[in-house]
């Protein structure tokens, strides 16, 4: 039984950190990329009366007006995917996320900490290890291979 567990630990090291760095960065794009759809007008490219409807009343950010913050997250939700399908940026990107996904679990949908851990997750991993092999990141800088730590 002893040899077996072992065996099966060896073949959880055969998967590799650059499949599921590049899986923790796709779904992430997709989540933020699928709610700015929800924000923008594509017929128009502009941002419908509804987000900032949103943002004034049921959002109520603080420190940040609503007009503002409906702008700076329909921007974040464009760009930021593009970035971590890119694998342009990926940490960088991911603690933008991060710091998203924190101000929308307090302010906004408080009881939703199991799908926003979901994304922390994800986050804190490309954030951690980088971005993967299959990344501009690593092909111009050489940062995408996961780090060794000591813990």
């Amino acid at each position: 039984m002893h040899k077996l567990v072992h065996a099966a630990a060896n073949a959880f090291d055969l998967v590799p950190h650059s499949l599921i760095a590049l899986l923790a960065r796709l779904i992430m794009a997709v989540t933020f990329f699928k709610s700015w759809l929800t924000k923008v007008d594509l017929a128009t490219m502009s941002i419908k009366s509804s987000t900032f409807y949103l943002f004034a009343n049921e959002y109520k950010l603080p420190l940040i007006p609503s007009d503002l913050a409906a702008y700076l997250t329909v921007v974040a939700e464009l760009v930021l995917p593009v970035l971590l399908v890119l694998g342009l940026l990926s940490r960088y990107a991911a603690l933008a996320m991060l710091g998203m996904t924190l101000v929308i679990q307090v302010f906004v949908y408080p009881n939703a900490y199991a799908m926003h851990g979901l994304w922390a997750v994800s986050l804190l991993y490309v954030m951690k290890y980088g971005p993967g092999v299959l990344a501009l990141d690593h092909l111009l800088w050489g940062d995408g291979n996961q780090r060794r730590s000591s813990t």
